[in-house]
């Protein structure tokens, strides 16, 4: 039993739904938000107030300007995706403290929160997570 319990405490530790963070972002929390897929797709449509940068392109250079006191949530498209946890790993071995999205930006849309971006939506908020 305490390996399970092990268990389910460092996936809180690693991951936040997408109601979660929406409720982080508006109290305020001390948080960044890195869509870690490509400048192309990310100007089509991301989480508003999240910053691009792709996992492939994840190096001190690229992230010397980032609030190492912040926690880091990455994400990407969702559940097909991989690039929210390879962007993940590479600010976790930069140093950051690191949380993925669960479900990607696929999952923020189904909860009903908005996107920004040339295809962004002011979403649904009657949708909702139920957690």
């Amino acid at each position: 039993m305490q390996a399970q319990l092990q268990h389910y405490l460092d996936k809180l530790a690693y991951e936040i739904d997408s109601s979660d963070l929406n409720a982080a972002l508006k109290a305020n929390e001390k948080i960044i938000v890195i869509d870690t897929r490509s400048a192309e797709v990310y100007a089509i449509e991301h989480i508003p107030g999240a910053i691009n940068v792709p996992h492939r392109t994840m190096s001190e250079a690229s992230t010397v300007q980032l609030d190492r006191d912040a926690l880091i949530v990455t994400y990407c498209d969702g559940i097909g995706c991989n690039a929210s946890t390879k962007g993940a790993l590479n600010m976790t071995r930069l140093g950051f403290k690191v949380k993925e999205l669960m479900g990607g930006l696929d999952w923020w849309k189904r909860d009903g929160y908005p996107t920004s971006g040339t295809q962004g939506s002011q979403g649904n908020s009657e949708i909702l997570c139920g957690c």
